[in-house]
């Protein structure tokens, strides 16, 4: 096939026959893209996993393990709106480039640390050194998230509308395959070689990852920046979401999610590592993140149906009863097969909420809408984080040691160690988990959202639609 029959091609692919167009060989630029972000998001996963397992051993610290998960998303939710402002404004490829700069510096710094001051001064939770070097690794990771937001884009940028959940799907498996990598290597990474090793291999890595981007190449046109536009876009993005009816709603409900999702951030750690020995731990993670590839593939293959908010709120169902069900007793066969079956599902919920994005919004703004979501749905998990980890640490775990703890909920989650305290919290959360999903099929924001998203044909305005500059046009022709 010649490159312009394989751009008639491209074109003809949008749905019911758009004809909007995506860049000759833009499936082949994707993968390219995707496999970098994939080495980018090891890496930074890598050192994040490193720091939260290394924090945990060292000073047996619910409440410490809570800060740092809960810190991590409260960067992201700050940060959000102003990553999707950078995105917006930058072409694609740039905005990735600053994103993996930044993170490299962020961990050569956190290594100049490590070397300057001993271990003890690293790990004293009452000392400024602890929350410093915690913080510049946390940075680092959380500054990835502009190269996350600018994948999603470049899927309406590069990847025929008709392929859009097929690509997110793709992107889920890419993810899960950086989640098993880096939950494996961390556990051993910490417990084989220490945290010295571990930083300069996330540094290494994270070299790469800038080497191999500045040999990608990402086909669009200079973004149009308006006069005087601030440097955190509000008003643009809420202006965008407007315009779709129910996609708002839609930012709640995960929104709603992720306040769930807060609980298992900051608790799934210290009851893995309560029954598994650090190294193990890495293994079980790096073992049941085989779930996010299955996910990943299945929906890269199937797609999400005809109606994608269904599909995620079905799922959302489903893993408000895993979460309340899979610590139900201290087995760790029940344990390691609901995080599993959890992990399988994460793929599809994230694929469903980004592909009506990229359906229902247009392609100029979209990086704000998706730092606007990102910031939005990312501010709920740190507030259950805090919450959850002082709680969890000083009244329902010492209440389920208790006779009277054993009395009231021993029937239905055994008697044990601490694990017990945590695995009712898991239950709770569970079930509100469950209700939140039921209740959001009866919106009318569901109906909206399900019917602007049925008619909807493409994000991308005819006058947008050609992301490429005009000599890469011609070129492709001839």
């Amino acid at each position: 096939m010649t490159d312009a029959s394989a751009a008639q091609s491209a074109a003809a692919s949008g749905p019911e026959g758009s004809g909007i167009t995506s860049p000759p060989n833009g499936m082949r630029t994707f993968f390219q893209v995707l496999v970098n972000t994939a080495l980018a998001n090891v890496t930074t996963s890598y050192l994040w996993f490193a720091l939260t397992f290394w924090v945990y051993l060292e000073t047996r610290s619910v409440l410490a393990t809570g800060i740092i998960g809960g810190a991590y998303m409260l960067f992201v939710a700050l940060f959000g709106m102003v990553f999707g402002t950078i995105v917006d404004r930058l072409r694609k490829h740039r905005a990735m480039l600053l994103a993996s700069g930044t993170s490299l510096v962020a961990f050569v710094v956190a290594g100049v640390l490590y070397q300057l001051f001993p271990e003890s001064s690293l790990l004293d939770l009452g000392g400024p050194w602890f929350w410093l070097f915690a913080g510049i690794i946390l940075f680092g990771g959380v500054i990835e998230n502009v190269r996350n937001i600018a994948l999603s884009t470049t899927v309406t940028l590069l990847v025929p509308p008709a392929r859009h959940a097929n690509a997110n799907g793709m992107v889920g498996t890419v993810q899960g395959l950086a989640f098993m990598v880096t939950s494996v290597f961390s556990g051993l990474s910490v417990g084989l070689l220490g945290m010295g090793w571990t930083l300069l291999i996330a540094i290494v890595f994270t070299a790469l990852a800038v080497g191999h981007l500045l040999f990608v190449r990402i086909p669009e046109e200079k973004p149009v920046v308006e006069e005087r536009a601030p440097l955190v876009d509000i008003r643009g993005a809420i202006a965008a979401i407007r315009l779709v009816p129910g996609l708002f709603a839609l930012i709640i409900f995960s929104t709603f999610n992720n306040l769930i999702g807060g609980v298992y951030m900051a608790l799934m750690d210290p009851y893995g590592l309560e029954l598994f020995p650090v190294e193990w731990w890495g293994v079980v993670l790096g073992v049941t993140s085989t779930g996010f590839i299955i996910g990943g593939l299945v929906i890269a293959r199937f797609g999400l149906g005809r109606n994608p908010i269904r599909t995620m709120l079905w799922l959302v169902v489903g893993m408000g009863v895993l979460g309340a069900l899979f610590t139900i007793r201290e087995n760790w066969l029940l344990y390691a097969a609901g995080i599993w079956v959890y992990m399988c599902i994460i793929p599809a919920v994230e694929a469903a909420e980004q592909t009506v994005i990229q359906r229902v919004v247009e392609f100029r703004t979209q990086g704000r809408v998706f730092g606007f979501a990102q910031a939005f749905e990312s501010a709920a998990a740190p507030i259950t984080a805090f919450l959850i980890a002082p709680i969890a640490e000083f009244l329902v775990i010492p209440y389920m040691q208790t006779d009277a703890g054993t009395a009231t909920f021993g029937w239905l989650l055994g008697e044990g160690d601490s694990t017990r305290g945590i695995a009712l919290v898991f239950f709770v959360a569970g079930l509100v988990m469950v209700v939140i999903a039921l209740l959001a099929f009866a919106t009318r924001s569901y109906r909206l959202i399900s019917a602007h998203y049925a008619g909807q044909q493409e994000s991308v305005k005819p006058e947008d639609e050609s992301p490429i500059d005009p000599e890469a046009a011609r070129l492709a022709a001839n």
